[in-house]
């Protein structure tokens, strides 16, 4: 497995909390990958480059500020839910899966790591509204962000998500959707993550996002 100091790399100011944290995520992976294969065997050799830093290429186009809520779509075992979590410890982050397994693997890595800012959520996107959860007693679910890595193409994704987004901005971008994918589109704006990360793997990787 390939090493945390590529993230510190291009994160080279994380307090220490957080560069123990994402320092634990490479054991903590490989050990749950060896009971559910949450993650493929190919790309488990290149855990923090194309997972971890994937991730955090999110970070490197808006900085949220405290008390931002963010839904990740899709998340999988984690992502970019659970790095961006690390990162900005004072956002809240919602991690949807509608595979039980996953999410089973995605709380056990949260509280593994001590994060107080995540809670994974066993559900399919389109229900969320149907079901508030403790975090947000007595409202819908809604966000400032929605994060996702290309879960599905963006036009059917853009359907998952109607009506989940907040009125109030108070981040750089207004409110929206911030989508991790191997090409972009001409109808939205497209960040080319070559341009943050020196690495091979991300010549071709781009972030979408879309205005709510």
């Amino acid at each position: 497995m390939d090493s945390a100091e590529i993230i510190f790399k291009y994160f080279p100011s994380l307090p220490e909390t957080q560069k123990k944290q994402i320092e634990q995520l490479g054991g903590l992976y490989a050990g749950w990958n060896s009971k559910i294969n949450v993650i493929s065997r190919k790309d488990i050799e290149n855990f923090y480059e194309r997972h971890v830093l994937h991730s955090l290429g999110i970070a490197k186009v808006i900085s949220f500020k405290p008390k931002t809520k963010i839904l990740d779509v899709g998340t999988g075992g984690g992502f970019p839910g659970i790095p961006l979590a690390i990162l900005f410890p004072d956002c809240e982050f919602h991690l949807v899966d509608s595979i039980g397994k996953k999410i089973k693997v995605v709380s056990a890595v949260v509280e593994a790591l001590g994060l107080k800012n995540v809670k994974g959520i066993w559900s399919r996107a389109e229900t969320l509204p149907l079901h508030p959860h403790p975090l947000q007693r007595g409202t819908n679910s809604q966000y400032h962000f929605v994060v996702s890595r290309a879960v599905t193409e963006l036009p059917e994704f853009q359907k998952w998500v109607k009506g989940k987004f907040l009125t109030e901005n108070f981040n750089d971008l207004p409110n929206g959707i911030l989508y991790l994918r191997g090409e972009g589109g001409m109808d939205y704006k497209t960040h080319d993550l070559k341009n943050y990360f020196s690495e091979k793997f991300f010549e071709t990787k781009k972030m979408v996002y879309i205005p709510a």
